[in-house]
This record gives structure tokens, sequence and C-alpha cells, in this order.
């Protein structure tokens, strides 16, 4: 029988760790690894073009399955290039597995030809980071990177050297990959307790929600009607907590809107449910705080706590909720739903006015078409910018869609090679990216790789030929605009020479039949769509206060836009509540 080489046990690894693709670039100390994927039916080499967006694209996977995924870069240079994308995948808990491929063993420290030290670069950006220098040791290793990734979300770098994956794999070495099934976390009894005991000393309660609440969208809604609680969110929270929600009023937050902020600063008691939330000046300090979290780590580093609960939000509000006294008055949560329709009404008209007509094309249009073109189950991908604020205001949850960005690391080009990652899971599901014309440009040469292997993602492109987030940064400190435009380029025309559809929308009336035929076509499409960019940019009137930086006066005038059919939902969530 023909032994197995380090490489092949790697793969094998790796594949019984729930792996099914590699996402990399290869390179010579890479080669044995990419041979033993071409040799393994359970696995398939992604070949990018940039490994900062295999990572990206390792990191969308991992972030919608909750599995492991697996990315590569080969020695020095190349495996560098993952580091931005396993930033994000670290900062957005996804269980990421990076193989950085090392120089030759014998040459390690000797400043060898790209030699670098992967093993000490990626340790800020990764739960573990581990240099295998010998074939007994690489089994272990690889399945104590997985255990970090998968059990402590975030990213795990094994650095192998060329050589040592070349060699033979000792006959009675260690055959591991397990992963454990994630645990159910829930607090003690005494810290429920002391939970219940401040709740019902409460009269005004807010919830405030994060990615945390994923999987316990009726348990908040329960937890919401028992206490007659308004429910805000951050970005990240939108997709698993907006929807279905009667209790609804909005977001904080740099893009917030609606009365969130209200909510949470007029209350007696402000709940953390799930949320790293990181802009503390959006955070009240004279209102008692209670936070759940099942990162201990994350609980009270934002804001001053009255109570921190370590458990994860859905076992413990299944603890809470039959303990917790019943609350009769809704005038706390009705004078809040009240004002949370008032506060998107009075922005509605502000970025709406004729912009049918308008050209250049105002991009809040675009996106509210998109949301109501986009199918029910659509996986949205987010550029960094402007396209995080549309996506914010315009795109409509409902429990299937998803929404995937850098929304905490904040890269730009992120969009597009996460829409490579998420559409390789399931090429029937529709996948939108919503890419700025920068970070379309910075990672261009991935659209390559849709066209290679036919993937029929839909980039739309908001074109302004500008930073526009930058330009806004900018303006808001009282600095005059620059190094933030582009000269004008027509992205549909790149498409097409890379021979896929490329559409290009100049005329508001042209934005829904164009998106119809993107979304008809079969095969990847770019739509080009030349927008406004003045739009959301310096509101009319400006204070002193508001060119001191993005301080919550500012952010809040600034950002009020439109806010796409989270109207209605607050009309109907007003129109819901019971009459005496």
């Amino acid at each position: 029988m023909a032994k197995r080489t380090v490489a092949e046990q790697f793969v094998d690894l790796i594949v019984r760790a729930g792996a099914r693709r590699i996402y990399g670039v290869v390179g010579d100390s890479l080669n044995p690894v990419v041979d033993a994927v071409r040799r393994n039916s359970a696995i398939e080499w992604i070949q990018v073009r940039h490994e900062e967006a295999a990572a990206f694209a390792a990191g969308a996977e991992a972030q919608l399955t909750g599995r492991l995924a697996v990315c590569a870069g080969s020695c020095g240079p190349g495996n560098m290039h993952l580091i931005n994308g396993l930033y994000d995948a670290h900062r957005s808990m996804a269980p990421v597995l990076a193989l950085a491929a090392h120089i030759p063993s014998a040459q390690i420290g000797t400043g060898y030809f790209q030699e670098t030290h992967p093993d000490r670069l990626f340790e800020e950006c990764s739960h573990y980071s581990e240099l295998i220098s010998t074939p007994e040791q690489m089994p272990r290793v690889v399945q104590t990177a997985i255990q970090h990734a998968v059990g402590r979300r975030g990213v795990s770098v094994v650095s192998l050297p060329g050589d040592v994956a070349g060699k033979d794999a000792p006959e009675r070495s260690a055959e591991l990959a397990m992963v454990p099934e994630t645990p159910s976390i829930r607090p003690g009894d005494q810290e429920i307790a002391r939970l219940v005991e401040l709740i019902d000393d409460s009269e005004k309660v807010t919830l405030f929600c994060g990615r945390g609440v994923a999987g316990a969208h009726s348990e908040v809604m329960a937890f919401a009607e028992k206490l007659k609680a308004p429910v805000g969110h951050a970005l990240r929270g939108k997709e698993h907590i907006q929807y279905d929600n009667p209790y609804d009023v909005g977001m904080s937050g740099m893009l917030g809107y609606g009365a969130a902020y209200e909510a949470m600063h007029e209350c007696d008691l402000l709940i953390l449910l799930g949320t790293d939330f990181p802009y503390t000046e959006f955070l009240p300090r004279d209102v008692r705080i209670a936070q759940v979290d099942v990162e201990p780590e994350r609980l009270g580093r934002r804001a001053k706590l009255d109570l921190a609960v370590w458990g994860d939000v859905r076992e413990t509000l299944r603890c809470l909720t039959p303990q917790v006294k019943e609350k009769t008055s809704r005038r706390f949560l009705d004078r809040m739903l009240k004002k949370h329709l008032d506060a998107l009404e009075n922005v509605v008209s502000a970025y709406t006015r004729n912009v049918e007509k308008h050209t250049p094309i105002h991009p809040e249009y675009v996106a509210s078409i998109l949301d109501e073109e986009a199918g029910a189950d659509a996986v949205f991908t987010v550029d960094t910018g402007m396209c995080n604020v549309w996506a914010a205001r315009y795109l409509t949850p409902n429990g299937k869609r998803r929404v995937i960005g850098s929304f905490v690391h904040g890269s730009m080009a992120n969009a597009l090679p996460q829409a490579i990652g998420a559409q390789f899971l399931d090429r029937e599901r529709q996948v939108v990216s919503l890419s700025g014309d920068g970070g379309f440009s910075m990672l261009m040469g991935d659209f390559l790789t849709l066209v290679q292997y036919d993937l029929p993602v839909k980039v739309v492109v908001f074109n302004n030929s500008s930073l526009a987030m930058v330009d806004l940064e900018m303006m808001v400190d009282g600095l005059p605009p620059h190094g933030t435009t582009y000269p004008h380029t027509d992205y549909a025309a790149i498409a097409a020479a890379a021979r896929a559809l490329g559409i290009r929308v100049e005329k508001p009336g042209d934005v829904r039949a164009a998106l119809r035929k993107a979304f008809d076509h079969r095969g990847p499409v770019l739509v080009d769509v030349v927008t406004d960019p003045h739009a959301l940019s310096i509101p009319p009137k400006i204070t002193a206060e508001q060119v001191t930086g993005f301080a919550l006066s500012a952010s809040r005038t600034v950002f009020n836009g439109g806010v796409g059919r989270m109207v209605q939902m607050a009309r109907s969530n007003l129109r819901n509540i019971p009459r005496p």
C-alpha cells in the first residue's frame, strides 16, 4: 500500500472536519497540498486571483454556514496577502482555517528568498497560529487549529513548509479531525435571579440587539411582549431581529435611524442582548444597563454595567422570561413606536423627491428597487462605505435573507470576494454584491473568478467615481474633500470584455429593467449604475458642533436619509397598538 504524504493527510483531516473547498493561489510551497486536493474527490481547489479574496471568500462561507472553511497562501508574500481577509473573518467570528505555506524548513531563520514568519505574523488575527516542523506534529496541530477555529469561532493558522508537506506521513501518526457540536450556555440561577429583580424593579425597559440574537427571534419577541419593551438593534443585528417585529424602533449607531437612540436613553433599564456595539457615544450614561453575551470578555467593555450575564441569548431568555413579572403598561413602548414612525416619516422625503427622474441616479433609489426585485432568500454582500448605508436603510430582512459585510473590520473591497464564497455554497441561491466603485476596482481581478467558474453572482456597482464615504467624513470634519475622486469608468464594458454580461445604467427609468435582466441571466452579471456622488452628503445647515467629527448630533443629521420600506413597517406596528 502506497504511503500517504503529509499533504494528503492534511487534506483528509480538513475533509473530515467538513471542509469542501480551499480558496487560494497556487505556488511552489503549496504544490504538495494542491496536488493532494487534485487527487481527492471530496474537496475542490478554488483558484482565485488574489489571496485576500481567498480569505474573504472563506470567511463568507463560514459566516453563512457556521462550519469550517479553508483558505491557503504560498510562502512569504502569498500568505501575507491573506491577512486582511483573515482579520475580517476573525472579527466576524467566522471559523476559518488558513494554511500558510512556508519556505523549506532547513532555511527558516537564514533570510532565505521570500522568508517571513507566518506563525508570528498572524497571531493578532487568530486564536491559534502554529508552525509545523515535522510530519509527526502535523495531525495534532491541525486538530488543535480546527478546534480553536470552530470552538472559539474565529481564525486558526497553520504554517507548513513545502518540504514537510511532501514527506511521507508516519504510518501510526494520530488520526483526528473531531469537530464537537457547539454547546448551549445558560447563566447560573443566581445571575438569572438578579436580572429578574432588576427587570421587575424597572418601569421602562429597552432591548438592544446585536448579532448574538441570531436564532433567538421568537425568544426575544416573547420577552419584549412580556416587558412591553421597545426593541432596537445594531447593524449586525438587523437581519436577525427586525423582521416580524412589532416592537421595532430602528437602529442606533453611525447609520442609525428611527427611535432606537431615544428608547435607549429614556428607559429605566437597557438590556444589551448579544451585541458588542462599539460606539460608546451612542450608549446612555445615566441609565441602568444589563448585558447578556456568550463571550465573557465582551461584558462591560463598552459601557458600565449594573449586571453582567454570561450566557447565549436564546438560553438566557428561555430561563428568564417565565420568571419576570409581566408589565401591564404599554405607555413607554407606544410612545417610542410613535417617535419611531415620526422620525422615519420626517426623513423619508429628504432623498426621495423626483428620484425617478433625477440624473445622476440617486443610489437610494437603486437600493430600494434592488430590495424589491431580489429574491426572498437572497444573500447580499455589502462593500464598506456608502453601500453599508444603503444596506442598512433599504435591504428588508425577512428571516431568510442574509447580509454579509465587513461590519467590524471595516475593510474596502470585501463584497465581491465574499459573494464568491457565498455562491460556491449554493449555485441556485441568489447572491448579490453591492459594490462601490472604489471597493470593486480594488479587487476587480476576482471578477474573473466569477467568469472562470460561471458563478451566477450579480454584482451591482454603485458607480459615483468617488470614495463618497470619505468625502462625507472630510466634510463633517470641516475639511475640503481631496484625493477621493476617480476617472469615469465603464465597468460594464470591462465585464463584457471578460465574457460576462455587463449592463450600463445611466437613467433611473432603466434601473428596474436592468436588475430584472440581471436576475434572469444564468451566469455572472455586472450592473454598472452611474449614481450621484453627492447623495446623502452634507446637511443643508451645518453647525459648529457638527464639524467636530462624527459626534452624535452630526452623524444623526448627516445620515438621516431615506429608509425604504421600514416606514411601512413602522406604520403597521403603530396601527397594531391595542386601543383602550
